[in-house]
């Protein structure tokens, strides 16, 4: 029987089942090699006390400190006691509580000036940060003989690795099954070639691992992580190397502009000039559109820097080559309000065949889940025939009856809504594949992280067209300024004197059989975590509070994702007529919505949204020519994280700075897998933000390594490390792009 390579040991071998168990479920480390790629977050210095003041909010810590005063406090009449210790590090201080008999042990060995690591999750009580039960290890002369501090002696030397830990498995634990596992690390296959590594002076591999675990001297620490950093950078790059070289023998059909065309035609009949960012970016898409293999392009734009306008100059460029071009929108709202304002703009073009149509018109379709069936019929007929050169559609263009005459192209509007397999079902739709274009208006994490990787060409759009008005934003904290949010709604009826009209957006629709459901699925979760929290604010409720309070007199309606599509249309259309003051919506309106005439924003509980969700909220307003304005409510206190994401988006109109902003708070997601939430994430020592530099050096040494030896077969570690990487499914998602 083969014997398993060392770095493949199951963990449960070496650990026993317990600590293995942990580590599987929490930290999703099943091998010695996971385990040996687990790296300390940071390093403590004896003698140097942990940033108390820096301490993230429900995060599981661990802090080295000293003991500044402890005191048993009893309540309920004497019967009850609790034991509250101060520690601190000279620049911040924490509260430690243990209850009941569970104080006994602490308060005789935690007395003050002794020193300790102390492991637990950061909360919040009555506005103060503190650790409820920590886990703690006393250090150097403070450890009662015995301890399992000798332990921790040993192996801290000079730096004391600080490792990312989870609930029952605290840093020190980590760091003991971390020494029963390092001697595997000789075995270690480098995926370096020779030469590269030597070219760069980097360390071997088992050298690395050994130094980043168990270093020396801060030198050992930047060999280990120059090292590491590099071969995260460089096997990943290879990946999209080999993606993009196997992408370039794709045959694909080249698409090019008929002169005196339907592209000719629509841009004679413009109102308006292009700007030269519009003009640039729609080059570098006809250039990709003309070659024969297919585009896989990545256009960001700012909210209303015009992207709908340069993906319809595409698609007729494509109609006129004699293909047809499929736009995918991730809403019915947003499907409709696209099928309506391509069809305005493009005036008797859209009416190809019909009465009254120009020449060299095409005919533009809608295809939604919802359509009645005579409808539906017509416009699969148009489809397959090709009579329509243009259709606009939600995930319905995906399904199995939707069949084209010639697809050429396919554009993907807020490409983070739809999964790859959705995308790469519509582009097996095209006799050839089809060219590929990508909209984001704000890029989430894993979008940024792909595109500084580079495995899509990227086109950005960062002018607005002249008319565009600036978007003043101010948080509005309700629970600490309760003034401040009824003066927020004064500010929208101001608005609507002038003849404005706004938005107020809620998380949650809110109805008595949603409210049901809810509750019986997370009572107990909800009682045991978040006893003082509140449910997120819901349309329903908070547009008839409104109505009868603060907004009395305005037309108030509401929007969300449960009515029918009919009703929701009726409703955006009398939005857009001005016939309603005020639409209280969820975030169905976050994208593609455009009123000009809506000037003010309200989010409520805006804490509750990601940032590149509020920052697509926020664009829906400043559409026309009076000053847009976005108020963001919370009752999140001042200090907490919340706040400080909603003070950088109230900071910056940049989309760009913020999707940097968001990348750098979620982490890259990973990277080449399906989370896009940054909680599983491939990258253990690289960050995407910071390492842009090592990421573009190994992007131009991947590209030279498969370009002479695509299948790495003279490369056998590399193509191993590839393998462990790729596992299947990630592999898939990768072939999909």
């Amino acid at each position: 029987m083969d014997r398993v390579p060392a770095l493949e040991e199951p963990l449960k071998k070496l650990l026993g089942g317990p600590t293995a168990k942990v580590m599987a479920e929490h930290l999703d480390l099943h091998t010695v090699g996971d385990l040996l790629h687990h790296y300390p977050r940071r390093y403590e210095e004896r003698g140097q006390l942990t940033k108390l003041a820096e301490l993230p909010l429900d995060e599981d810590v661990t802090v080295v400190a000293q003991v500044a005063d402890a005191r048993v406090h009893t309540f309920n009449g004497g019967r009850g006691q609790r034991l509250e210790i101060t520690i601190t590090d000279g620049s911040g201080r924490l509260q430690l509580v243990f209850f009941g008999r569970g104080i006994h042990k602490p308060h005789k060995e935690l007395l003050p000036g002794s020193r300790a690591m102390f492991a637990g999750k950061v909360s919040m009580f009555n506005r103060r940060m503190q650790l409820a039960h920590p886990t703690y290890a006393k250090l150097g002369a403070d450890a009662a003989e015995g301890e399992d501090t000798a332990d921790i002696d040993s192996w801290a030397g000079a730096l004391i690795p600080i490792y990312p830990a989870c609930k029952g498995l605290e840093s020190w634990k980590i760091a003991k099954a971390v020494d029963a596992v390092l001697p595997s690390a000789q075995e270690a296959v480098d995926p370096l070639p020779d030469s590269l590594r030597e070219g760069r002076g980097f360390v071997p591999l088992p050298e690395a691992l050994l130094k980043v675990h168990r270093p020396h001297t801060k030198a050992d620490i930047e060999d280990a992580r120059q090292r590491l950093k590099w071969d995260e950078a460089f096997v990943l790059q290879v990946a999209l190397a080999r993606r993009r070289h196997a992408d370039g023998q794709l045959p694909a059909v080249a698409r090019r502009p008929a002169p005196g065309g339907l592209l000719d035609a629509f841009d004679a009949k413009l109102p308006f000039t292009l700007t030269e960012g519009q003009e640039k970016v729609s080059e570098e898409i006809f250039d990709d559109l003309a070659t024969e293999h297919p585009m896989h392009r990545l256009l960001q734009g700012e909210v209303g820097s015009g992207k709908t306008m340069v993906a319809l100059r595409a698609m007729l460029a494509v109609v006129d080559s004699g293909g047809q071009a499929a736009m995918l929108a991730p809403t019915e709202v947003l499907a409709q309000q696209h099928h309506r304002s391509i069809t305005e703009m493009m005036g008797e073009l859209a009416e190809g065949g019909l009465l009254g149509g120009s020449e060299q018109g095409t005919k533009v379709v809608l295809l939604t889940g919802s359509m009645g069936m005579p409808a539906r019929r017509q416009a699969l007929l148009d489809l397959v025939t090709g009579e329509a050169g243009l259709v606009i559609g939600t995930h319905a263009l995906i399904e199995d009856k939707v069949q084209f005459h010639d697809l050429g192209l396919v554009v993907v509007d807020e490409q983070h809504r739809f999964g790859v397999e959705q995308r790469d079902a519509l582009r097996g739709k095209g006799k050839q594949p089809p060219h590929l274009l990508v909209m984001t208006a704000t890029p989430i994490p894993r979008t940024v992280a792909m595109t500084v990787f580079g495995d899509l060409e990227t086109s950005v759009l960062d002018q607005l067209p002249a008319g565009r008005s600036p978007i003043a934003s101010h948080v509005v904290p309700a629970q600490d300024k309760p003034h401040f949010l009824a003066r927020a709604w004064e500010r929208v009826r101001e608005e609507v004197d002038k003849g404005h009209q706004a938005y107020v957006v809620c998380p949650r629709i809110g109805d008595d059989e949603e409210e049901a459901k809810t509750a019986k699925g997370k009572k107990k979760a909800e009682e045991a975590e978040t006893a003082d929290k509140r449910p997120p604010l819901a349309v329903i409720e908070t547009a008839g509070q409104l109505a009868k309070g603060p907004l009395q007199g305005l037309r108030v309606e509401i929007l969300h994702g449960r009515m029918q599509p009919d009703d929701k249309d009726a409703v955006m259309r009398r939005f857009g007529a001005g016939e309603v003051d005020v639409l209280v919506a969820t975030t169905v309106i976050e994208v593609g919505v455009n009123v000009p005439n809506a000037t003010a924003m309200v989010i409520m509980d805006a804490d509750r949204f990601g940032v590149s969700q509020l920052h697509q909220l926020r664009g829906r307003v400043g559409r026309g020519s009076a000053p847009g304005l976005c108020l963001l409510v919370t009752d999140m206190p001042e200090a907490s994280p919340a706040r400080a994401r909603l003070n950088a988006v109230a900071g910056t109109l940049d989309g760009f700075e913020l999707s940097r902003i968001d990348l750098e708070q979620r982490r890259e997601g990973d990277v080449l897998g399906q989370a896009q939430s940054g909680v599983r994430s491939s990258l253990r020592m690289l960050t995407v933000i910071d390492d842009e530099e090592v990421i573009a050096a190994a992007r131009e040494e991947a590209v030279t390594v498969v370009a002479a030896d695509p299948d790495l077969e003279r490369l056998p570690g590399l193509r191993t490390e590839l393998d462990a990487l790729l596992d299947k499914d990630r592999e898939q998602y990768l072939d999909k792009g």
